[in-house]
């Protein structure tokens, strides 16, 4: 249940390739975590993708039914209108030639200052790039039905030296939990972006539900699915259908769903029917540039005949519509229809329906079928969230709710029953906790299996497991919970139409990752009231080796006090009796914003590129983020985002007093809105610290808005349009260079060109003005800008290597020598 598909934060392609295929697909774009790497390579221009739609036949190279891609780059909705008074606004066209001519003699200035990561004596690329493409790694898999011998498909998202773009390929259960399963290649990614001249990156699949599925074999497999793919990064895709039995695109001339580059939203109503938000042309997109309209199209039709059903406000940050089938838990089907106001706000109307409504007006199953009845507003708060299980609404609460005289507190993740609520309101309802927070636990996230709802609770940013039964006669009740530990800890159902079989997945700073084939039947209590993994942990699948030498770290949590008087907690990896003199290199990681929660889990370009050549590693749990549930969060919102910062610099100032660096040994590094983070410590405390990597940030705060997603922000930072300008000012790092300062710290900034969510005129501005001011001074300044890699900042694994390793280099370089704070 997260809140942010246009968030601005950025993952690790190490933790990616990691985590879980269910959370790594559908979260990579909008969560930020520890390690974020961005990554950068010398390509051409993506004018060079431009071609047009196309059909390939397939020889021995499963890439049948391509994808080709058109010029959009230049589209006005990269820009804001330049101004003649400002002398940066040039570098909001992304692919202007004065503006690629900056990037490019940027890039090559940082390669000869600082070196090239592929040749460097360090040997950091390729122990990262080893790591990146292991046959080592965990391949996190996905179950998409039965076959013909009641073999469980499973399939695989998988990147490796050979296919850098990736393979997506299945197997079977059986062949998965051998030591080497046997996999078939449904898709190489790689032979398609060769054959059609396009650097495609995956973006994932919507899979047409196999309950509405009358070609599913009764339910037993999924046959479609709609594919996401994007232009080197970019969040913009392209769509379109493919077909799991014939393992190919299927073409428009054969029926198949298919829209050209855009920031779509679609999922299935019933096999022939989409609902579907694009780009349509004016009025279709929201201010934040994302779909404003809803269409359901039928199979065969022309997308622009699509029957708008749904429309939004220019103002609102999107809109969308799904269908929640719950028949197989003895519930209903419901339709859901909602406008996103802001970026936490959300306005829902429901309405139960029948199947047949969800088909084709002139299929035969329609014919004489009754209208479905009206959509109903739901009445809950609009910052709260709301899914279905079973016949219950789940609520969660970011905002104090008060209902019929009793108050359930904000962060809390509530169950009513639907029927109730929907048409009698929610004062005649009664209402059960999934979770009740308390000050030091909050409500994550949850996993559905057919009869059970696995709550992830975060207690003082420790990872535990809930569990609750949805019983024969209907009730939900609570089973029990396991113990808090500094682990992290992954659960996706294997097949909620099945049973009750998970996947579980663990990891901690130091322990690779675990997966295991689990079954919440299994729950049981301790003596003393807990549940331990083994009650649920069916069997062992698959462990990540040690990817770097581990031996002798210890991991601690730790506390200090921020400027007013809170208490803010901080992770520390290090050597267990480590001398404490100052002298040990140390990597601070922070973010602060969209209620994203940093803490425990498996980096191996961390453990490589910094932890085995002596530096200790720190995540920040500061405030903005989702640590301590909503409140943590909304503490450090808009006029006090200073919250974020001031904890941030008390975190590094108790390391200083702790002795375990000094400014000089002291890096830090954020992406994103983390490298917002790292730009206001540049500017705020630049005797601080002793380098600085700041990668696709937000800068320019009195821009922001106006550039590509920026709108969607304002409900995190303010609107620089109205007075918020007058706090906004004071945390836009660009209007607070000080040009009376004589030393900056190192600092290296890195972006992308194909990053359509933030945009790239932030990192590149901020470059040239510090060039252009520091003339005379010692400001050590580097930029590198990658072509490709979208938001995420990587397209393949070399490129996430190279720009790893760059990273990493510099830091670890400018904090072992004595230097910038002397």
């Amino acid at each position: 249940m997260g809140y942010g598909y246009n968030s601005i934060g950025f993952f690790s392609q190490a933790v990616i390739m990691s985590m879980p295929q269910h959370l790594a697909t559908t979260t990579a774009a909008m969560a930020a975590l520890a390690g974020a790497i961005v990554t950068v390579a010398l390509f051409p221009s993506a004018r060079a993708f431009t071609a047009s739609f196309a059909r390939h036949t397939a020889g021995s190279v499963r890439v049948k039914g391509g994808i080709a891609a058109s010029n959009t780059a230049n589209d006005s909705s990269y820009s804001s209108a330049a101004s003649g008074t400002d002398p940066y606004a040039w570098l909001e066209e992304v692919e202007s030639e004065e503006s690629l001519a900056f990037a490019m003699s940027a890039n090559d200035a940082c390669i000869k200052a600082l070196g090239d990561p592929e040749t460097s004596f360090t040997g950091t690329y390729e122990r990262v790039l080893a790591s990146l493409q292991s046959d080592g790694r965990i391949p996190h898999v996905r179950k998409y039905g039965t076959d013909e011998e009641g073999e469980d498909i499973l399939f695989n998202f998988w990147k490796d030296s050979s296919n850098p773009k990736s393979l997506w390929r299945r197997t079977t259960l059986s062949s998965f939990r051998g030591e080497d399963p046997e996999w078939v290649t449904v898709l190489d990614l790689d032979a398609l972006a060769k054959m059609e001249g396009v650097s495609w990156v995956w973006k994932g699949t919507s899979l047409l539900p196999r309950a509405r599925d009358p070609l599913s074999d009764n339910g037993r497999r999924v046959t479609r699915c709609l594919m996401s793919l994007s232009r080197g990064g970019a969040d913009a895709t392209f769509l379109k259908e493919f077909d799991l039995v014939t393992e190919d695109f299927v073409s428009p001339e054969e029926g198949g769903f298919a829209l050209p580059e855009a920031k779509t939203r679609a999922s299935y109503r019933s096999r022939d029917v989409l609902s579907i938000g694009s780009d349509f042309g004016p009025d279709s997109l929201t201010d934040s540039g994302y779909p404003r309209t809803v269409r359901e199209w039928v199979r065969g039709t022309e997308v622009e005949d699509a029957s708008v059903v749904f429309q939004g406000e220019k103002s609102d940050v999107s809109v969308g519509a799904y269908v929640t089938d719950q028949r197989f838990r003895n519930g209903s089907i419901y339709e859901v229809r909602y406008r996103s106001l802001t970026f936490y706000t959300k306005k829902y109307w429901v309405r139960k329906v029948s199947y047949e409504h969800l088909l084709a007006p002139d299929d035969i199953m329609r014919q004489g079928v009754d209208e479905p009845p009206e959509f109903v507003s739901v009445d809950v708060p609009d910052d709260a969230g709301i899914t279905f299980f079973a016949n219950y609404m789940l609520i969660s609460l970011r905002s104090d709710w008060t209902v019929a005289s009793k108050t359930f507190p904000s962060g809390s993740f509530l169950y009513v029953d639907a029927e109730t609520f929907l048409s009698g309101g929610k004062d005649v309802c009664e209402y059960g906790f999934l979770f009740e927070p308390t000050e030091t636990t909050s409500f994550k996230a949850y996993t559905a299996t057919r009869n059970y709802i696995i709550v992830k609770v975060l207690d003082t940013v420790k990872d535990k497991l809930m569990f609750y039964k949805l019983h024969d006669h209907g009730s939900l009740d609570f089973v029990g919970a396991n113990t808090a530990k500094i682990r992290a800890v992954h659960t996706g159902a294997i097949d909620p139409y099945d049973g009750d079989a998970f996947w579980l997945t663990t990891s901690s700073y130091t322990q690779p990752s675990t997966l295991y084939y689990a079954d919440a039947t299994g729950v049981e209590r301790d003596a003393i009231g807990n549940v331990s993994d083994s009650s649920y942990v069916v069997e062992k699948l698959k462990s990540l080796p040690s990817m770097y030498d581990s031996e002798g770290l210890i991991v601690e949590q730790r506390f200090t006090t921020s400027k007013d008087g809170t208490e803010v907690p901080y992770f520390v990896v290090c050597k267990d009796g480590m001398t404490l003199d100052g002298s040990s290199p140390t990597l601070v990681y922070g973010y602060g914003g969209f209620e994203i929660s940093l803490g425990p889990k498996y980096i191996s370009t961390v453990g490589l590129a910094w932890l085995e050549r002596g530096g200790v590693y720190v995540e920040a749990n500061i405030r903005g983020g989702g640590e301590f549930g909503p409140k943590w969060h909304q503490a450090a919102l808009k006029k006090n985002r200073n919250k974020s910062y001031e904890d941030f610099i008390a975190i590094c100032e108790d390391l200083i007093s702790r002795k375990v660096c000094k400014p000089q040994t002291l890096a830090i590094r954020g992406g994103s809105n983390g490298g917002l983070l790292m730009g206001n410590m540049y500017v705020m405390r630049p005797d601080l610290f002793g380098a600085i990597h700041c990668a696709v940030p937000l800068l320019d705060m009195k821009k922001y808005n106006k550039l590509l997603a920026g709108a969607s922000w304002q409900a995190e930072y303010g609107n620089p349009d109205t007075e918020d300008w007058d706090y906004l000012e004071s945390y836009s790092p660009f209007h607070n260079i000080d040009p009376s300062n004589d030393k900056y710290p190192p600092i290296l900034l890195t972006t992308s060109t194909r990053d359509d969510r933030v945009h790239p005129y932030h990192a590149r501005a901020m470059v040239k003005k510090l060039w252009d001011l520091s003339d005379g001074k010692d400001w050590p300044v580097y930029y590198y800008e990658n072509v490709e890699g979208g938001h995420g900042g990587a397209a393949d694994s070399k490129q996430s290597a190279f720009m790893t390793s760059l990273a990493y280099d510099f830091m670890f370089d400018a904090c072992s020598k004595d230097g910038f704070n002397d």
